[in-house]
């Protein structure tokens, strides 16, 4: 049986959540997702750096400090021996009588993290998916990485429906992100992308993918684009952990471009790749 991390120590796997966890009852509790390849946390500071800030955000007290927290990670991905997939790791505020207002400052946050197999996305990769539209429902402070996600589960539920891989959300007419992933679309061989405001997660892969366009010498904005603008784009992609970046090239129907992966998104979907090998 897979081995978990619970608070300070690797454990088998058990029920052990209790019912009066604020993260069980209010969603009260950030998480992070890390991708693996090759057995190696993929980008690893970065999603810390993010943990951190997002419990700062909430004002949560992490149970440890981020070294020591790295360093279990890194003993529990050695303990189950992953290769290709992700570790889950969440921490919520603990457990205390159910109350809306914070409990005092003696609560414990309570830490959890497990692995889970999960292949990468290389047939999309290669040849692009589809994707459909739904108004962003979501809070105002989607820059915070909260365990609030029944909006983007919503989403996500209605593009498998739609047989789908992604729902692209929109505030009135400007495009926001997707359920769980961020959408930049190409134009006139520029690359747009949404300001990493509070309408958005600033991904850890979107960031590594505007890195990568300045290293590609592909320009690349950061600024509000409406609906008819993803539409009419030349190319549209989708960036998040595991999933990398995948070619959208159909939107609610409507072929994008060509109706294929276009040439610029190729070209970062082959430089993430060797990124990812390293």
């Amino acid at each position: 049986m897979d081995m978990i991390l619970w608070n300070n120590q690797l454990m088998k796997r058990e029920p052990i959540v209790d019912i009066e966890d604020r993260g069980y009852q209010f969603g009260d509790g950030v998480y992070e997702v890390i991708a693996i390849y090759n057995g190696k946390l993929f980008l690893f500071d970065e999603h810390m750096e993010r943990l951190e800030r997002s419990a700062k955000e909430i004002q949560l007290t992490l149970p440890c400090s981020a070294s020591e927290l790295k360093q279990k990670v890194i003993e529990l991905v050695d303990r189950n021996k992953l290769q290709d997939g992700v570790v889950y790791l969440q921490i919520s505020r603990g457990v205390a009588t159910r109350w809306h207002a914070y409990p005092d400052k003696e609560t414990e946050s309570v830490l959890v993290a497990y692995t889970i197999e999960e292949k990468t996305m290389t047939e999309e990769e290669d040849h692009g998916a589809k994707a459909i539209l739904t108004p962003d429902i979501r809070w105002l402070r989607c820059d915070i990485k909260t365990l609030n996600l029944l909006p983007n589960a919503m989403a996500k539920q209605k593009a498998i429906e739609a047989g789908a891989v992604e729902a692209i959300l929109h505030r009135e007419d400007n495009v926001t992100e997707a359920s769980s992933s961020n959408v930049f679309i190409v134009k006139n061989n520029k690359v747009l992308t949404h300001p990493a405001n509070n309408l958005i997660l600033n991904g850890i892969t979107r960031q590594k993918v505007i890195e990568l366009c300045g290293e590609l010498n592909l320009s690349v904005q950061t600024e509000i684009y409406t609906v008819q603008d993803l539409l009419e784009a030349d190319e549209v992609f989708i960036t998040a952990t595991k999933l990398d970046v995948v070619p959208i090239i159909e939107v609610d129907d409507h072929p994008i471009g060509e109706g294929i992966p276009g040439r610029i998104t190729k070209k970062i979907v082959h430089a993430f790749r060797q990124l990812r090998a390293q």
